[in-house]
């Protein structure tokens, strides 16, 4: 780098289900997050970002990659990542950096390039190619109950069991009873602790570049004292939903479906029966703890800041905090994420970029999608992004501007085929490549399109951000349904791959750009 501005440190903070209304300084009349607020005070607060898919690993392509699903196609946990697609860490090697990870990153590897008993193929909590893992935690996190053990806490139980609360009984209940092991052995307080030693041990000399994937506020839905009862039950915004759960099956054959499909086990373990059964104070109960473990995250922010500070790497570091999908929470009687509802999608973006303080304390209203936080952080780190990419980058705004040009509509995509067991196109009779629908959300409308002849959907959000009238069969409304249909038609046709399209063979060779992925070097 002789000759040249040493290039920044970047942190990629990814917290797996949080909300994006959930940030106190988004307006959130109840969830406190002062060490998140800190860090929007010095960057830049994007108050409408999107997520592109849901669950993990889909969601989690669009923002590694670029692509949107149509592109990338991860259509579910355990879909493989094509080979062919670049992504974060491969660029960021490329340009000299040694990206490493704490976490995971749920990527499915390409099998069509390993061999047939490799034991990559038995998981789909594949690590991203281009990455060094430092601290692996996949699901099971043996590694933390390890720890865990190392500490003199007793991790027999295993995981999920050991995040099991004492003293809920049956079915009909739920507690704020904190787990066996305390705040400062939670999963996020050992993932922080592991990156702030190896913080500890990088030369300031030479650029880093990290990322830092907690599970929480992921479920299960627990969490230790005090946040088990920092937040009251009966506070916060009355739940966006229909009368009842029935009502809002009735409301169309999508919902009726999913809301059939949604276990309390997989949010509370050893808790059997329907999500939709709990009781509006369960809701209620669950929802606060949702919020405790949102601040149990922030809290370890804030350690994180101290010791960037305390390293001396503050100032040198560019910090990017989101998240890969959003969460229900009680919001139409679910819990979790996927469908089509806001409430799966909109997830928190925030940018510090200590070079560009023009902007600092700034709040971003235009609408911005997962699949721009990689051209963002290329363009940050003075490389062009590939034109072939779906996302733009952000930049212009971290420096304070206002493009001229930018989307009006935010989008994303939801696959609900099950290619292991065809639960999905058994129950709607129709093929597995028709299980998908696809948003696209403005400030006033919102429009849902399903594959396989099942009805649209299109919600006035502005007046109805609960999303519970839908007016696609109103004739007062069939233009802007049509109009709506056909906008969609156009952002697919102009998004469709264009690695290659980009280029063209002539008599003097190729013209125009040819996509190598994004870690390859011209």
């Amino acid at each position: 780098m002789t000759g040249k501005a040493r290039r920044p440190n970047v942190l990629l903070i990814t917290c797996d289900q949080w909300r994006g209304d959930c940030l106190s300084a988004a307006g959130h009349l109840v969830v406190k997050t002062p060490n998140a607020d800190a860090l929007a005070a010095e960057g830049v607060l994007f108050k409408q970002h999107y997520g592109g898919a849901a669950p993990c690993s889909p969601a989690r392509a669009c923002l590694y990659t670029g692509l949107y699903q149509m592109n990338n196609r991860v259509c579910r946990n355990g879909s493989p990542l094509d080979a062919r697609h670049g992504n974060i860490a491969q660029h960021a090697r490329g340009i000299g950096y040694d990206p490493t990870l704490f976490g995971y990153t749920d990527v499915s590897p390409d099998p069509r390039v390993l061999a047939s008993g490799d034991p990559r193929l038995t998981t789909y909590e594949g690590v991203l190619p281009g990455f060094t893992v430092r601290q692996l935690l996949p699901e099971h996190q043996k590694q933390w109950l390890s720890w865990l053990k190392q500490q003199g806490i007793d991790a027999s139980a295993g995981s999920p069991d050991i995040h099991r609360p004492a003293g809920e009984e049956g079915d009909d209940t739920v507690t704020e009873a904190s787990p066996i092991y305390s705040k400062d052995h939670t999963p996020t307080a050992f993932l922080a602790g592991e990156f702030i030693r190896w913080l500890g041990e990088q030369e300031q000399a030479t650029p880093w570049f990290a990322h830092l994937s907690f599970i929480s506020p992921h479920p299960p839905f627990i969490v230790p004292e005090p946040y088990n009862t920092l937040y009251d039950p009966a506070d916060g915004p009355a739940f966006h939903r229909a009368e009842s759960w029935r009502a809002e099956a009735q409301s169309h054959p999508y919902l009726a479906y999913d809301l059939s499909r949604r276990y309390r086990a997989n949010y509370r373990p050893g808790v059997a029966g329907k999500v939709h059964d709990w009781s509006e104070d369960d809701f209620r109960r669950i929802r606060a703890i949702y919020y405790g473990m949102i601040s149990e995250v922030d809290t370890q922010l804030g350690l994180i800041w101290q010791a960037l500070k305390l390293s001396g790497a503050w100032d040198d570091t560019i910090i990017l905090l989101t998240s890969d999908h959003a969460e229900m929470m009680g919001d139409h009687f679910m819990l979790g994420k996927g469908g089509y509802f806001d409430g799966s999608y909109h997830i928190p973006l925030i940018i510090r970029d200590p070079r560009h303080r023009k902007a600092a304390g700034s709040t971003v209203d235009r609408f911005t999608e997962a699949v721009d936080i990689l051209p963002t952080l290329i363009d940050l780190l003075g490389e062009p992004p590939e034109p072939h990419l779906d996302g733009c980058s952000l930049k212009p705004f971290l420096s304070g501007g206002n493009p001229a040009t930018w989307r009006d509509a935010a989008h994303w995509e939801f696959d609900f085929r099950s290619v292991a067991h065809g639960d999905a196109e058994a129950h709607f009779g129709i093929a597995s490549r028709q299980c998908n629908l696809v948003v696209i959300r403005t400030s006033k409308f919102k429009y849902v399109h399903f594959g396989g002849g099942l009805p649209p959907l299109l919600f006035n959000v502005e007046a109805d951000p609960g999303e519970l009238t839908n007016l696609a069969t109103s004739p007062a409304h069939l233009s802007t349904r049509l109009q709506f249909a056909e906008r969609l038609l156009a952002w697919r046709a102009e998004h469709l791959d264009q690695s290659l399209a980009l280029a063209e063979l002539t008599g003097n060779g190729v013209v125009g750009h040819v996509s190598k992925g994004i870690g390859s070097r011209e």
